[in-house]
């Protein structure tokens, strides 16, 4: 009885993760919610907002420009979604406290102040799920790239020690480890939109 129990919950999971990164799942399964996606102009952000933004939530997007937060928001809001812009310089000084643009204040900083900022509104709103993208040189580290694949390390530790410390807040800390996604200047299999549903899952209420 365990067994089976297990084995259906498992396959519930894995159903409801499909259903999400196939676009198959239940009407507005993040209606009634705010997502604030971090430099979402353009790429594998944009296609997360744009994916948050189907599936029923408000979503605000981010830049450092100006002109790519109306770029993004006007194509969106086209589309027929719920979408405002603002911008945001997650490493710029008066952004975000100071912070000096180095690849460990982008990478680790800025994604645990950008979190500090909003757990209130989300206590208030009796919790809510916080994704962080990260990168799969936090198993993998690629020669060359010390600060980048130290910053992914210390990422991953972050998202472990936060996910402990907001459960009791009823938030959710999860990190997605992105490989074969294909970035402007890389080349690489897939697509940014083969991680929005995956994005869009975690946000829901399915993922508690």
């Amino acid at each position: 009885m365990h067994k089976t129990g297990l084995l259906g919950l498992c396959a519930r999971a894995w159903n409801s993760v499909r259903m999400a990164s196939s676009g198959m799942t239940r009407r507005d399964p993040l209606a009634n919610k705010v997502a604030l996606v971090t430099a979402s102009t353009d790429g594998i952000g944009f296609a997360i907002a744009r994916r948050l933004a189907q599936d029923g939530a408000h979503v605000v997007v981010s830049s450092r420009k100006q002109q790519n937060v109306d770029q993004a928001v006007a194509t969106l809001q086209g589309e027929g979604l719920s979408v405002t812009g603002t911008v945001c310089h997650v490493g710029k000084a008066e952004d975000r406290e100071r912070l000096v643009a180095t690849t460990l204040d982008i990478n680790v900083k800025a994604p645990a102040l950008m979190t500090k900022a909003v757990v209130p509104e989300m206590e208030k709103r009796g919790g809510g799920s916080v994704v962080i993208v990260s990168s799969i040189a936090a198993f993998s580290p690629s020669p060359g790239f010390s600060p980048y694949n130290v910053s992914k390390t210390a990422l991953l530790g972050l998202t472990k020690t936060l996910a402990i410390e907001l459960a009791p807040r009823n938030i959710r800390v999860n990190c997605l480890h992105l490989d074969l996604s294909r970035l402007a200047s890389a080349g690489w299999l897939g697509e940014p939109e083969d991680c929005a549903g995956i994005v869009s899952f975690l946000c829901s209420e399915d993922a508690s």
